[in-house]
């Protein structure tokens, strides 16, 4: 904050971003740090400096210079070898229960062909605005910005890219007008492609959560992942279970359909943490297609995804 005569009449939210305030010959020049900020917040702030600033009397004419420093955002991964097990369902309700928490999180949906990021946030249907040749993430109900192909092709367009074009959609995606996020959580596509080695090689995760169904075909591909990762450098924060453990409605009983325990003893068999387990629940499935995702409720629901996304935020805490 200037301390100068100059911003007395500016509130303080607005004069402890003002960095510098000089005045010579009526001129005012003011320094403004809007870092993290839309452009319509831009505005509004720049327009209050030239207001206040140019009440004085001693000001004629008022400069004022916007700056922002580049915010340095961690990135964590959310990945599994396999489709289907409930990656983008789990980085959804990890960001919004995150958020919940205080952080300021944003999702990049990185599943360039198979999308769904838009649906799972309620925001489908919602082009993404673009300034200084970069994109500006779409705003969910749930308080979670968002960028996806979603946003910018037709619904139910099939795309046929190439690696190049998948690397360069990545970029575009997570070297966007983030605000002040300074966590990302991206939500991978299955496998160990092209949009995996692209994110390593540009843009390395701190961390990486795995997702994987209890049987054991996706706990192979879920290795395969944990490999990649391993080999880049990059640490696996911890695995998830997903889909583990169906309640009957009827009777309350629980049943397996995809087995049980098997993430769990693989984490224990890989020397990683296991982070927790998400149950095969109708209420998921449900909230998710009407663009409501469970954690951004109080019902218990939301409780194993809270439980998950503490223990993220305990790591984030612990290695910043």
């Amino acid at each position: 904050m200037a301390d100068n005569a100059l911003t007395a009449a500016l509130p303080d939210p607005i004069a402890e971003r003002v960095t510098s305030a000089t005045v010579k010959d009526g001129r005012a020049t003011v320094v403004l740090d809007v870092g993290g900020l839309d452009p319509r917040e831009r505005e509004r702030m720049e327009a209050a400096v030239r207001d206040g600033v140019g009440a004085a009397a001693e000001v004629d004419d008022v400069r004022v210079i916007l700056t922002a420093e580049r915010k340095a955002r961690r990135i964590v991964a959310v990945g599994s070898g396999k489709g289907g097990v409930g990656k983008s369902t789990l980085t959804a309700n990890l960001a919004i229960a995150l958020h919940r928490m205080g952080h300021k999180v944003g999702v990049v949906d990185a599943d360039i062909y198979g999308p769904s990021q838009p649906m799972i946030l309620g925001n489908q249907g919602v082009r993404p605005e673009a300034r200084d040749n970069m994109l500006i993430p779409v705003a969910s109900a749930v308080g979670v910005p968002v960028l996806s192909m979603g946003h910018l092709v037709k619904q139910g367009q099939a795309l046929a890219w190439r690696g190049p074009m998948v690397g360069k959609a990545l970029s575009q995606l997570i070297d966007a007008h983030w605000g002040d996020a300074d966590l990302l959580l991206v939500d991978l596509p299955p496998g160990t492609g092209d949009v995996q080695l692209t994110m390593l090689q540009k843009f390395k995760p701190a961390g990486a959560v795995l997702v994987s169904t209890p049987q054991d075909l996706a706990l192979i591909d879920a290795a395969r992942a944990g490999q990649l990762f391993d080999q880049a450098g990059v640490p696996v924060i911890g695995l998830v279970e997903n889909m583990s453990g169906y309640a009957c409605p009827h009777c309350g009983e629980i049943s397996d359909p995809f087995g049980a325990g098997g993430v769990e003893e693989a984490a224990g068999r890989l020397e990683l943490p296991f982070l927790g387990r998400i149950p095969l629940d109708l209420a998921i499935r449900q909230g998710s297609d009407a663009g409501k995702p469970p954690a951004a409720g109080d019902d218990a629901i939301a409780d194993p995804f809270r439980a998950v996304a503490a223990k993220l935020a305990a790591w984030l805490s612990e290695t910043a």
